[in-house]
């Protein structure tokens, strides 16, 4: 039986100890990571913690609506069981009819169909299986990433693993972020505390490249869990296009990971400049879903169907990992 429960009803050792064993568990959706992104969030919970559902919640113009957090890019259902997608299902039925509104991402073991009750959109992410030797990773690169990489050593671009949160959410903020308005002041905070949470939970690895003049240039956050690492955040400054820090910053985690049961997810990006960047590394198209429901009344829901249009048009996409590369 799948149970509706409101944040104060979660029992989060439980939660935890599902996240943990879930065969589709991921660093998004432990309870400790969901509040700091996503406060408040409810629940839907099959038994007791055989499987999950987080779901996000805000309330505008007395308006209840499910929503995706910022840094988080997949949700969904996580389950200690095989998943399929009748059980995907019974959780999105299972989403109370309070909440008017919902604009969600599920994760790539959720599979769905569309029907009349909800609109499915297909995202992309982009991950790269390192199992195999560095060499034999290395021949996937495209020559252009091969070309970046030899121009970063050529200029003496060293990398280092002891690198500050602050130092690369900074450099952003001063030039990829100055065009994108999609950021406030605590959505940056929130991600130093997330960082240094994940890294007391060794979870986290920094990647900083420095100038041969010993000038910070470009930084990435890596967010490790369940054999997966996800390339969450990046900044660079614009000496680190002309020097090809971060196609090195990400061949040297490539080069420090080769032969480990260990996949980089790319996190996506709908912009083309960055999915030709992640591709660059040999990495692979993983689809997920995008599920909306729109349950306002019929006055207001042609509304918010503009609205959303008007955004994807003229506001650059809310960006999970917006980096300049």
């Amino acid at each position: 039986m799948i149970r509706y429960l409101t944040h104060d009803q979660i029992d989060f050792e439980k939660w935890d100890d599902c996240i943990d064993r879930a065969v589709n568990g991921i660093f998004y959706a432990y309870s400790w990571y969901l509040d700091m992104t996503a406060t408040p969030w409810d629940a839907l919970v099959e038994d007791d913690y055989r499987a999950v559902m987080p779901l996000p919640r805000r309330k505008k113009f007395g308006i209840h609506y499910v929503y995706q957090p910022f840094f988080i890019q997949q949700l969904g259902v996580f389950s200690t069981y095989s998943l399929s997608g009748e059980v995907t299902l019974r959780f999105v039925k299972a989403i109370p009819d309070h909440f008017r509104f919902i604009d969600y991402q599920l994760n790539t073991y959720n599979q769905l169909q569309e029907s009349e009750n909800f609109h499915l959109g297909k995202r992309i992410t982009y991950e790269l299986d390192m199992i195999s030797p560095y060499e034999v990773l290395k021949k996937q690169y495209s020559k252009n990433t091969l070309r970046n990489i030899k121009k970063a050593v050529k200029k003496g671009v060293f990398i280092t693993p002891h690198g500050k949160p602050e130092e690369i959410i900074n450099v952003f903020r001063k030039n990829r972020g100055r065009k994108i308005d999609a950021f406030s002041y605590q959505d940056y905070n929130v991600l130093k505390h997330l960082t240094y949470a994940g890294l007391h939970r060794g979870m986290v690895s920094i990647r900083s490249a420095y100038s041969q003049e010993n000038n910070f240039c470009a930084g990435i956050i890596f967010f490790r869990s369940h054999k997966k690492a996800v390339f969450l955040f990046s900044g660079a400054t614009p000496q680190a296009r002309e020097n090809g820090a971060m196609a090195l910053l990400v061949d040297d985690f490539i080069r420090e990971h080769a032969e480990s049961e260990l996949i980089l997810d790319f996190e996506g990006s709908s912009i083309p400049n960055l999915a030709r960047f992640y591709r660059g590394f040999g990495s692979k198209e993983c689809v997920f879903l995008q599920m909306k429901i729109n349950r306002l009344p019929g006055i207001i829901k042609p509304m918010v169907n503009v609205y959303q249009n008007l955004r994807k048009s003229f506001i650059i996409p809310k960006p999970f990992k917006p980096a300049a590369k």
